[in-house]
């Protein structure tokens, strides 16, 4: 995870942060160039989705050729020359047998990276408006698999695995899933995309045309303000888990919550309407964002804002 300010495009991994131990920086950039790369075969340039399909694929089948059991090194060298992605796959596969990565985060990113796809085609195709979540279960699934993966591979990095600690972890990047989506609507609802649920468009009687038009009314500001909420309770859950972790990590975490919790303030300071202006964290909160991280404490961070 890194600093507070990079709560998307799998900006989570602490690439370049003083805060990562050495002995980490090459496995995170490992982890982060798979993830930034399936992330860009599923959304960037023009590719049809058949083809982004196709890719995301073949990059699976690579993925899982990095668990296959070690083999000498003259077919592995062939195997490697023949990889369409030898620089993401070459220092993954060391990663995955020097730390003993787990498969299924790496697989569940790809699930849901597909789902994008699909969901962005049926948009295309006039088959379901915008992201198309029904309920809040759908996109909790959603996260699990794109979101929740980033956590639970730091922690194994740094051997933790306990149940409570993996439930924090989930908790607080699924928040910060949820608190991207919420800043970043003035720039999906344009592109097609939006992670407001149908449900709870009809719970706050949200007319979609309004939303589609980034037409801020009382409805939308509600839904917005419900959708802060959540995000917040689910990332003040995921909080004490600073208190669980080595040093480095629980300082890395700390800037992570607090820039989240940050993101949130900046919507609801202006309304609840970032459907016209996108709230980011600035030069100006690093001295908010440093003294909150430092203030944290296990009996305070459940507390309401």
């Amino acid at each position: 995870m890194n600093e507070a300010s990079s709560i998307q495009h799998y900006e989570n991994f602490p690439v370049a942060s003083v805060l990562c131990p050495p002995r980490l920086r090459a496995p995170v950039r490992a982890l982060y160039h798979y993830a930034r790369t399936a992330d860009d075969l599923a959304d960037e340039g023009d590719a049809p989705a058949t083809q982004r399909l196709a890719d995301l694929a073949a990059y699976r089948a690579e993925l899982l050729a990095c668990f296959a059991p070690s083999v000498p090194v003259g077919p592995a060298a062939a195997a490697a020359a023949a990889s369409r992605w030898p620089h993401i796959f070459g220092p993954l596969r060391l990663a995955v047998h020097d730390f003993q990565l787990p498969e299924a985060p790496l697989t569940d990113l790809l699930s849901a990276f597909m789902q994008d796809v699909e969901k962005t085609r049926q948009t295309e195709q006039g088959k379901a408006p915008g992201a198309a979540y029904a309920d809040r279960a759908e996109l909790l699934d959603y996260c699990r698999r794109s979101a929740n993966p980033v956590g639970r591979l730091m922690l194994h990095l740094h051997g933790i695995g306990d149940p409570a600690s993996l439930a924090q972890s989930d908790a607080i990047c699924t928040a910060l899933q949820l608190i991207n989506f919420w800043q970043d609507l003035s720039r999906d609802i344009p592109r097609g995309r939006h992670y407001l649920t149908a449900a709870d468009r009809a719970a706050h009687g949200v007319n979609d045309a309004d939303l589609h038009a980034l037409h801020s009314t009382p409805q939308t500001q509600a839904l917005i303000a419900d959708c802060c909420a959540w995000a917040r309770n689910l990332m003040r859950q995921g909080a004490p888990l600073v208190h669980r972790v080595p040093g480095r990590m629980a300082w890395e975490l700390r800037f992570v919550v607090q820039g989240g919790l940050r993101i949130l303030d900046k919507i609801e300071a202006q309304g609840c309407n970032p459907l016209q202006l996108r709230p980011r964290i600035t030069a100006a909160d690093t001295a908010l964002l440093l003294w909150r991280a430092i203030g944290m404490r296990a009996t305070t961070l459940n507390q309401p804002p």
